[in-house]
């Protein structure tokens, strides 16, 4: 007799867990070639409020990490993601060589994100001569809530975004490649397995148009990335809605994800806290 399989079920990824949508909405997803591949949750604006949340209620402990502690963390969900390279490969799709290549792209930079965590500060920051009896010290903070509307790159685009958010102590709302979601939850399992506390990263998929711009307004979140707007008047509407409360917001852009990164991405949103000391007390 022959059994059934068991279908998996694509949800949401809120503070650790994951829920459905709270509207029961849905959408295809379908391959390149037009095949449907599962039915993945459409979020609604009580979905993007729930993971603002949550990603609130993370920062302090995640912010107050050393950066050490986030480095080792971001190199165990390289680990846990090497360990299931096959099915990452088979959801990414487009060819099993290319998508195993992507998948191993993704793992790199997640470990060389890894690798800058206790660096960053030291080549971001800096001691500031001054005239006067002083030390005067500038050090990068976290800037707090990031929105990230992920890039059509469904794995290598995805991680590119998330890690430099991540590593330098924020915590992020992101809204996953529209068409191409399903690697995105995938990725949301490894992180809920992996020593990533709830709340880091929440993971909504859905419609662009509707929640990037609730998020842009949100009064909470503190960064926008916009790199998967591809929509120039969505992308200008979101801008004019982040105005409201100064959040910082990177426009979107074209980026070839194989390339070196660079610092951009961890630099921008963090804050530059200065201090002065008097010396000798």
């Amino acid at each position: 007799m022959s059994r059934l399989s068991v279908k998996k079920t694509y949800k949401l990824y809120i503070g650790g867990a994951f829920p459905r949508s709270e509207s029961g909405r849905s959408y295809p997803v379908t391959s390149a070639k037009g095949e449907f591949l599962a039915n993945a949750s459409r979020a609604s604006r009580k979905d993007a409020r729930d993971a603002v949340v949550a990603a609130r209620k993370a920062f302090p402990g995640w912010s107050g990490a050393t950066p050490y502690n986030r480095g080792q963390i971001l190199y165990r969900v390289a680990e846990m993601l090497e360990g299931r390279r096959a099915q990452f490969a088979e959801e990414v799709g487009g060819g099993k060589r290319a998508a195993l290549e992507q998948v191993d792209a993704a793992i790199d930079r997640l470990v060389w994100y890894a690798g800058w965590s206790d660096k960053i500060t030291s080549v971001h920051g800096a001691a500031n001569p001054v005239a006067g009896p002083y030390f005067n010290l500038s050090t990068p903070e976290p800037t707090g809530v990031v929105a990230v509307v992920a890039p059509a790159d469904p794995l290598l685009g995805l991680v590119s975004v998330v890690a430099p958010v991540i590593v330098t102590g924020n915590t992020c709302v992101v809204v996953a490649s529209e068409p191409a979601p399903l690697a995105a939850i995938t990725l949301a399992e490894v992180l809920a397995t992996s020593d990533l506390p709830g709340g880091v990263v929440n993971v909504l998929t859905g419609r662009q148009a509707e929640l990037a711009p609730w998020l842009a307004a949100h009064m909470d979140v503190n960064g926008l990335d916009l790199t998967g707007v591809e929509d120039a008047d969505l992308a200008l509407s979101c801008e004019q809605a982040a105005a409201e409360n100064l959040k910082r917001v990177l426009r979107p852009v074209r980026e070839d994800w194989a390339a070196d990164p660079g610092t951009g991405r961890m630099t921008r949103f963090l804050e530059t806290k200065t201090v002065w000391h008097p010396i000798g007390i």
